[in-house]
């Protein structure tokens, strides 16, 4: 009979309990680390099996299709790309960490697909404006506070933050002005992208749980960003003309034919033509481009996905029993109204509210009669 545990080789008396057999003894704790450890296993395995269908990237796409109208194409791609983020996440995979850099004209979409992966997911979600970011020691908010914001949002529970989705907007506004190395002091432009390389790839970011810029004698918050998933969009004005000059390039010596078809996919070289820097880029593998939506796009933003317009302007009149619908052809108007703006849907609710303007503010009148 032994009085050492054979898998620490702790004496009977430094520990609370030793279990002994013929042949082996074990403390209770390594019982407890062995136990830990069986139902870590166990939860993970109950995880995976719980998650196999969620993380169906078809499940994912038909729920953006109740979301989002159109951009068939961005939706099959953020699908894959979200089902092999988080099954990365769950697995400890070495499938690389999917960022997505979405390209599209204002009012397309972007923001709108961000969110709608967020519910699906049921993670916490920051949206930052990628021009009010600034290297750390200028005025404005550096990247760390991106950070701390999605800990607030996910009510300080590190583990949520830490699988949740950053949404970094008018990212092309932080392009270099040429491709050439500067030496001027570009504090909200290639510094910025300098700055938010290691937080996009993945590191331990330190976040003062006030909020606010950190001091050196502050308390902080861990939070490794490895986990978090990165959606950066830009309208990136000018980029179609990079991208129809390198076609125009890779065409030269070959017979044009009325068959022909440009390949109008955006390649990374073409964002670091843009004024993208090289690293930035390549910490974004997924780029889709968003198309300009069309007018029946828009009359159907208005009146057929999840949560429409028509449907919450026609609520407000039922609250006072009043039936309210909307003829196609007005729906056109309004939608033939935001394409002559330049502001796809971000116009439409705008638009449609003003033209009803007169018979939200007159209700009870029109409820008299």
């Amino acid at each position: 009979m032994t009085n050492n545990c054979n898998f620490c080789g702790k004496d009977k008396s430094e520990v609370e309990k030793l279990i002994v057999n013929a042949d082996v003894s074990i403390c209770n704790e390594c019982v407890n680390l062995c136990h830990g450890i069986l139902e870590s296993e166990s939860k993970s395995a109950e995880y995976r099996t719980r998650h196999e269908d969620f993380f169906d990237p078809i499940k994912i796409k038909n729920f953006l299709d109740k979301k989002i109208i159109g951009q068939e194409h961005t939706k099959k791609v953020v699908s894959v790309a979200i089902a092999g983020h988080y099954k990365r996440v769950i697995s400890n995979s070495i499938y690389e960490k999917a960022n997505i850099m979405m390209v599209g004209p204002t009012g397309s979409g972007k923001t709108m697909i961000a969110k709608a992966v967020a519910k699906y997911l049921d993670v916490p979600m920051v949206i930052a404006d990628a021009t009010s970011i600034t290297e750390s020691g200028y005025v404005g908010d550096d990247v760390e506070s991106v950070i701390a914001r999605l800990l607030h949002v996910a009510d300080f529970d590190v583990e949520r933050a830490q699988n949740g989705i950053v949404f970094l907007d008018e990212i092309d506004k932080i392009g270099r002005k040429s491709e050439s190395a500067s030496i001027t002091r570009d504090v909200s432009g290639e510094g910025v992208q300098q700055a938010l390389l290691k937080m996009v790839e993945g590191t331990v970011v330190r976040v003062p749980p006030q909020g606010g810029r950190k001091h050196p004698e502050q308390t902080t918050i861990d939070v490794d960003t490895s986990n978090i998933l990165f959606i950066a969009s830009g309208a990136f004005v000018g980029l179609e003309d990079i991208v129809n000059r390198r076609n125009h390039t890779m065409n030269i010596g070959f017979a044009n034919t009325s068959n022909h078809t440009v390949n109008h996919n955006i390649i990374p070289q073409d964002l670091v033509h843009f004024g993208m820097i090289p690293e930035f880029v390549g910490r974004f593998p997924v780029i889709s481009k968003l198309e300009s939506l069309e007018l029946e796009d828009l009359v159907a933003i208005m009146s057929k996905v999840d949560n429409n317009i028509v449907d919450q302007i026609s609520s407000y009149f039922a609250i006072d029993n009043i039936e309210l619908e909307f003829e196609h052809q007005v729906l056109e108007d309004v939608a033939q109204a935001s394409i002559d703006l330049g502001t796809g849907a971000r116009g439409l609710r705008n638009t449609l509210e003003s033209r009803m303007l007169d018979a939200m503010f007159n209700i009870k009148e029109i409820k008299k009669n």
